[in-house]
């Protein structure tokens, strides 16, 4: 479930996540809503959402067909009852038929519902419901914590339709969806945010637990009993003076033996897997969390705020209080 006052999703079984590492990582994801839309429109019609940085773009198709299209080439139908989340937002376009042009969706009319949330409604007079399509759209602040390195390892859409089976539980939640946005009740739009929200933690939850897809090096690093152990401690004490000896004596293993198998499995070496998770840490406190540098190189484990300033341009390229401007 999601946590509305922190954002983060809770696990679903408390004893479960104190054993199992993908569920206790995924403790520290958060989905944050920013804007929603109820959009309802005749054919033929197209429209854009630009790419948000930072953020997930979420749909699910109450009436349809409507088609789901990158910038990237990718494309999806959508039909009635389907939701898809893009987990990085990029540019894309839902239309009524692959061929049309599309126009960005603040170009139309919006009517304001509720805070965050507007409807557009550009129908044919004459066209009855049955004959236009509607869908509803979220665009949330995505955030995966210690996680964060499976985001671009993410699909550029995750339909929901290939985690049913796996997750069941997504299918009340959507028929739910389908029921407020239909109906227009009183206090729906406070609602199907919520719904909304949900669906889309499962859906990340549900890819996790399908194995990741090209991810799936990763998680099975974390199910490995030994080399799993590794990780989570990296993940518990990221500020601790971590080298190839101190981590190869966590899994139990020479350390040559355990580079190579740590390299086999995640793709990175161990000290460049510190180094990002630092800093993947760092920009997460900077930008989301406003601590100071200070306070950040002290968490982190670094002598002075210069050499922690100097650690993170290395490795991303930018300097903190560049990250903090924005």
């Amino acid at each position: 479930m999601i946590d509305h006052s922190s954002g983060k999703l809770r696990a679903m079984d408390p004893g479960r996540g104190a054993s199992d590492m993908i569920s206790e990582l995924l403790l520290g994801m958060r989905l944050v809503g920013l804007h929603y839309r109820r959009v309802q429109m005749t054919a033929p019609f197209g429209v854009r959402f630009d790419a948000e940085p930072g953020s997930a773009q979420f749909h699910f198709v109450v009436r349809g067909p409507v088609y789901v299209r990158c910038d990237s080439g990718t494309q999806r139908m959508l039909e009635t009852g389907d939701a898809v989340l893009l987990p990085r937002a990029s540019r894309h376009e839902m239309v009524s038929s692959p061929e049309l042009e599309a126009f960005d969706i603040t170009r139309f009319q919006a009517v304001e519902i509720c805070r965050q949330v507007d409807a557009i409604h550009a129908c044919k007079q004459e066209a009855a419901n049955g004959d236009s399509s509607l869908f509803f759209s979220g665009c949330m602040k995505f955030d995966l914590g210690s996680m964060g390195m499976l985001i671009p390892m993410m699909p550029e859409i995750i339909h929901v339709d290939t985690l049913l089976a796996k997750s069941p539980e997504i299918l009340p939640m959507l028929e739910a969806m389908e029921r407020e946005i239909s109906r227009e009740r009183a206090g729906y739009g406070a609602i199907v945010t919520r719904l909304a929200d949900v669906v889309s933690a499962s859906i990340v939850r549900g890819w996790v637990e399908c194995g990741c897809g090209d991810a799936s090096g990763w998680v099975d690093a974390l199910r490995d009993p030994r080399l799993g152990r590794v990780i989570n401690a990296l993940h518990r004490d990221p500020g601790r003076n971590w080298t190839v000896a101190s981590m190869a004596a966590e899994m139990g293993a020479s350390r040559s033996v355990f580079a190579e198998r740590f390299l086999d499995m995640t793709g990175v070496t161990p000290l460049r897997y510190v180094a990002d998770l630092r800093m993947r840490l760092a920009t997460q406190w900077i930008r989301q969390d406003n601590l100071s540098v200070d306070a950040v190189a002290s968490r982190l484990g670094y002598a002075s705020a210069a050499a922690f300033s100097r650690a993170f341009k290395r490795v991303t390229g930018t300097s903190p209080g560049e990250v903090r401007r924005g």
